[in-house]
């Protein structure tokens, strides 16, 4: 089926299980500005759920990584056709930047550069920018008069740019080569001077790794309401060098270039130019293609209205109560769900790196990131999306020997930890292996995928794949450079717990397969990331804290000392951990403090650190002394981990915590980089009371900000509602009638206050919490009461 009849099929089946929605139209509550400056590098411009096209403003920002900053300082530079949205690295697409000009000098006076054609925003009363964006479009009111808006269907743009009267030669600018990192070489160029049709292409570089990719594109031009006729005047730029009448370009042109035009304007009324780009990674034939098969009515209202259409269908999948609750806890839950649907982009029919009919998706940038939260969001509500991504990294295994972890504009980039495809399959695979066949995945692919990341060893595991050969000799990743590694010998104590995690992954898809030996050797495995425990390292200036994570050399010793306060703010040396050759230290983008957590067996952890009470202090150090990042994954398993200790009520308090110092609806509301949707992600779970433990069945319980909350889903049918009875609202100080005292499923007593299993979200059920002000309530007192580890006898 094409992706548009399963739209269209889902569209009609939430509507059988949302009937009489609490919030019908949850795009309002959307604020796509929320993180657009000060680092959240959020992407607010239109497109559609996982559209490939996601066309913004770009500013002259050095934060520019999706483009766009919320910062009125920074100057409009052009309106691209590509984001990503939340990355850290380097700037990420922002290609074929179009701009207009309502007046020049001459023609061939016109700034064609991003520098010099550069003009600030209008600003409202406020001093804040004058742009406007909801789901599926963005607006801006440039200093020039000028009004840009934009809308998008899968893979094309529609521009709309309103000149003001004044302008007697509105002139508009292709720009072919200037991206977000200013990489565009190799540029062929075509102008037809009777249709106005520019049509060109280019080489860009990646973003986060050591590769190109060619783009392709096909921009055509109609007077909104007026025949616009052939262009008055056109021509080629190189920098701020304009030929007229000279219709093309070849060759290797660094820097700036593309086509200039100038139109006649509307001889009544105002003058409103639309522009049509279509965008391929194949050719500039198929960009036009998209182009006249997607938008070949030039209805931009219509195109907004349909873009708008399916996102308050999408996100109309989860309701909450409003009743009580604030807005900007309204706002905030829905943005941050909108921002986890931007990315993984749906590039299908666009890989011009192999044929197959299967789906392609692209812009994991990068699983690190997201494994933990995104996905296991998407089972709630988005399963049929959820699937056509894993038949995409299967696609990928089939033609490149590995499964991806950190992908960009069909380039492979780098590796940031394990291989964190496979808990992605496995999330996919535990929730769903029931309907994989149903929904067109192989699950002798899917295994052999993940047997491969496993057990095999890739020419470039800092591209894919891992360090396989000495994880499946020593169960860890030893300490010592070895120049036939095919590798950087960095992050090794990350490595060997992600590595771990993926193999606990990999061994509950062997359990539900029937395949008990794999099932029993990939658990055993698993556990390998307690060889990294060192028990005689205690933290400076707490020495009850003892136990941590360290490197191992091959013959077993602990050689190598880190100071766990490494990578935090309390390291007296100020590292960082980033991605770095030099990084020989063994941690990545965390501290010991905060790596040193196996979230499949956090009991064996509690016994390795002598039991609940000094397990409860560590964490409460964690907070107290600000080891607790919310700016980066490794910490976001941290607030729920009181949970095994069988102190629930210490999670509410620093759930809610984390909600008040670290998330707001400001264009600076994000603690840190969005990271493709990873941080909103997690912020819905916060706000939804919920935290998953990927590949498995559970999600640990929390009390919601809502008096209830539920996710339909689709494939299922179904609506599983988290109803908070004698909800009280969200005290400030984050203390009140907010911890769970009870859980009642469908009016029967369930086996724990601390967590569900994933068969509550099969079937219609009413999850019923009665709330407290006691925070030391439990779990529960049945022998299942606290969360499953793999040690106690869990996830077997």
């Amino acid at each position: 089926m094409q992706l548009s009849g399963v739209l269209a099929l889902l569209s009609s089946t939430v509507l059988l299980c949302t009937a009489d929605p609490l919030i019908p139209n949850p795009a309002d509550y959307v604020l796509p500005f929320i993180g657009t400056t000060n680092g959240g590098h959020v992407f607010p411009g239109a497109t559609l759920p996982h559209g490939m096209v996601k066309a913004g403003l770009d500013t002259n920002s050095p934060g520019n990584q999706a483009g766009y900053d919320a910062d009125p300082q920074y100057d409009a530079i052009g309106f691209s056709q590509l984001h990503d949205s939340g990355t850290g690295g380097s700037a990420s697409l922002s290609n074929f930047k179009i701009w207009p000009f309502a007046s020049c000098p001459s023609f061939t006076e016109c700034p064609t550069s991003p520098t010099s054609r550069a003009v600030p925003r209008k600003l409202l009363s406020d001093g804040s920018p004058d742009d406007a964006a909801s789901p599926g479009y963005f607006a801006s009111n440039l200093s020039t008069d000028i009004r840009a808006e934009l809308t998008t269907t899968r893979r094309t743009a529609l521009h709309r740019y309103t000149f003001p009267s004044s302008s007697a030669e509105p002139r508009i600018v292709v720009d072919l080569t200037d991206d977000g990192l200013q990489s565009g070489y190799d540029v062929t160029l075509l102008i037809d001077p009777t249709t106005a049709r520019v049509t060109g292409d280019a080489w860009f570089e990646g973003s986060f790794g050591p590769g190109a990719y060619h783009l392709f594109t096909c921009v055509d031009f109609k007077g909104e309401n007026y025949e616009i006729g052939s262009p008055s005047e056109y021509g080629s730029w190189s920098f701020n060098t304009v030929t007229q009448n000279k219709t093309n370009l070849s060759g290797i042109y660094s820097g700036s270039s593309g086509a200039l035009l100038t139109f006649q304007p509307a001889t009544n009324g105002t003058t409103s130019i639309l522009v049509r780009v279509g965008v391929s990674f194949i050719s500039s034939a198929q960009a036009c293609s998209n182009a006249e098969e997607e938008i070949s009515d030039w209805d931009f209202e219509r195109v907004h209205s349909d873009a708008l259409a399916q996102w308050n269908e999408l996100l109309g999948r989860v309701q909450v109560d409003p009743a009580g609750v604030e807005e900007e806890k309204i706002q905030l839950f829905y943005s941050s769900l909108y921002r986890t649907h931007i990315v993984p982009a749906d590039y299908s029919g666009e890989n011009p790196r192999w044929q197959s009919s299967e789906p392609y998706y692209d812009s994991y940038y990068c699983n690190w990131d997201t494994f933990r939260t995104l996905y296991p969001l998407f089972s709630l509500h988005d399963p049929e999306r959820f699937a056509l991504i894993t038949r995409a990294m299967i696609d990928i295994w089939r033609f490149e020997g590995w499964l991806p972890e950190c992908r960009g504009a069909t380039i492979q980039q780098w590796v940031q930890g394990g291989s964190n495809a496979d808990p992605i399959l496995g999330e996919f695979f535990v929730k769903y292996n029931d309907h994989a066949a149903a929904l067109n995945i192989s699950i002798s692919d899917l295994y052999s995928s993940l047997l491969t990341d496993s057990q095999n060893e890739p020419g470039d595991w800092d591209l894919q794949g891992r360090q396989a050969v000495a994880w499946d000799n020593l169960n860890y990743v030893p300490d010592e450079f070895d120049s036939d590694f095919g590798g950087t010998n960095t992050r090794q104590v990350s490595r060997t717990l992600e590595y771990a995690f993926g193999d606990f992954a990999i061994s509950q898809v062997a359990k539900l397969i029937g395949n008990d030996a794999d099932a029993a050797k990939f658990a055993k495995r698993s556990n390998g990331a307690f060889n990294m425990w060192n028990p005689n390292v205690t933290l400076p200036g707490f020495p009850g804290v003892i136990g941590m994570m360290q490197q191992k050399s091959s013959t077993g010793a602990f050689d190598t000392y880190t100071d766990p306060r490494h990578c935090s703010v309390n390291d007296p040396t100020h590292s960082t951990c980033y991605l770095d050759g030099n990084n020989h230290d063994g941690f990545y983008e965390s501290s010991p403090m905060v790596v040193s957590f196996v979230p499949h067996d956090t009991a064996q952890l509690i016994t390795l650190q002598g039991g609940n009470e000094s397990f409860i202090e560590r964490l409460n150090i964690i907070f107290n002394q600000s080891y607790f990042d919310p700016t980066d994954e490794p910490s976001q398993q941290i607030p729920f981990m009181y949970h095994y200790a069988n102190r629930p009520g210490l999670t509410t308090k620093q759930t809610r915590q984390v909600i008040s110092e670290s998330y707001n609806t400001s264009v600076s509301g994000l603690p840190g980089n969005d990271d493709s949707g990873a941080m909103g992600s997690y912020a819905v779970f916060l706000l939804a009371g919920l935290y998953p433990v990927p590949a498995t069945t559970q999600y640990l319980l929390s009390s919601p900000f809502f008096p209830s909350i539920s996710f339909s889903n689709p494939l299922f049918n179904t609506t599983t509602t988290i109803k908070a009875n004698n909800w009280a609202g969200n005290p400030a100080d984050g203390v009140g009638t907010v911890y769970i005292a009870n859980v009642m499923i469908n009016g029967e007593q369930y086996k724990s206050n601390c967590y569900l299993e994933w068969d509550l979200f099969k079937t219609d059920v009413v999850i019923e919490l009665t709330l407290s002000d006691d925070d030391s309530l439990g779990c529960g007192n049945g022998a299942d009461a606290l969360p499953p580890s793999l040690s106690t006898g869990g996830f077997n």
